[in-house]
């Protein structure tokens, strides 16, 4: 095992296990923490069989030590799902999950998170909290959801996927390695996610994102199906950062809505370590561009 192989992680926090997938390098610039969507796993974030496309290996190979947690109700802690409803008790988890999987290893200037999809709710509740948190970088969400994901996703429970949903989320199919397809990356999913999934728009996104006083990051995928992304409904998402010093919108081509785990997913995290890179050295002042497609 190499020093950038990304290693499984259970650790105890108030007693509930965490689970996650860890990477240390020696002198880290800074700690990448990266939160997956609903129903997939840390894996997510260190594709299968695809070391090129791993955010964690990636991560590590730039002098960055790297963590892709579990959310609180998957992995470890699944069966304490129900003891989660609380956000704030989400957000201990995961800073605690972080901070044991740590340990006393150094962190450089600070903590760079990363979330997709439902995943974009705790990270921007976790970047609000702790002024260890030097940016952030947000994928597949957004304050509408297209046509046909309003109706498919009406329809979704924890227990039951409606037709529809999985075109959503895979397609077109030629953007993702056949393996990935098959459903390796699916993971049970959270009760308290039906509260986070309905309030997340109308409310808790503009809320939380409105207190957030560090430079963002929001990636669009060209083929996103499940939001809206025209250019007027990106711009609403980019002006809910108010305090933030500086927001970029990075549009990526050639993606859906699972960017990390598609064949353009290296050039999506080359993208959002090198905003990471950015925020090391950001100064005062906002500012707001786009990244775009080359």
């Amino acid at each position: 095992m190499s020093a950038a192989d990304p290693v499984r992680r259970v650790v105890l926090v108030d007693g509930v296990p965490m689970s996650g997938l860890a990477v240390t390098v020696v002198d880290p610039r800074a700690v990448v923490v990266a939160v997956h969507g609903g129903a997939t796993s840390s894996a997510y974030f260190d594709c299968p069989g695809r070391p090129a496309l791993s955010l964690l290996r990636t991560a590590a190979a730039q002098g960055f030590s790297a963590i892709a947690l579990d959310r609180p109700g998957y992995g470890a802690s699944g069966l304490y799902a129900d003891g989660f409803a609380d956000p704030a008790l989400r957000v201990d988890a995961a800073f605690g999950a972080v901070d044991a999987m740590l340990g006393n290893a150094p962190r450089g200037a600070g903590l760079f998170l990363v979330g997709h999809s439902a995943g974009c709710e705790l990270v921007l509740r976790m970047a609000i909290t702790r002024a260890e948190v030097i940016g952030v970088e947000l994928a597949g969400t957004g304050l509408r959801y297209s046509g046909a994901a309003a109706d498919v996703i009406s329809e979704a429970s924890v227990t039951s996927r409606p037709a529809g949903l999985r075109d959503l989320l895979w397609q077109p199919t030629d953007l993702y390695p056949p393996e990935v397809l098959t459903g390796a990356l699916s993971a049970p999913g959270a009760a308290y996610e039906g509260e986070v999934t309905a309030n997340w728009p109308r409310r808790d996104f503009p809320d939380t994102a409105a207190r957030l006083r560090i430079p963002v990051q929001f990636s669009v995928a060209e083929h996103e199906k499940v939001w809206e992304t025209d250019a007027e409904s990106v711009a609403a998402i980019a002006a809910l950062f108010t305090g933030s010093p500086r927001v970029r919108v990075n549009e990526m081509p050639a993606s859906g809505h699972n960017l990390s785990v598609g064949h353009s997913a290296g050039e999506y995290h080359r993208r959002v370590l090198s905003f990471a890179e950015d925020c090391l050295a950001a100064g005062p002042g906002r500012e707001t561009d786009r990244e775009e497609a080359s």
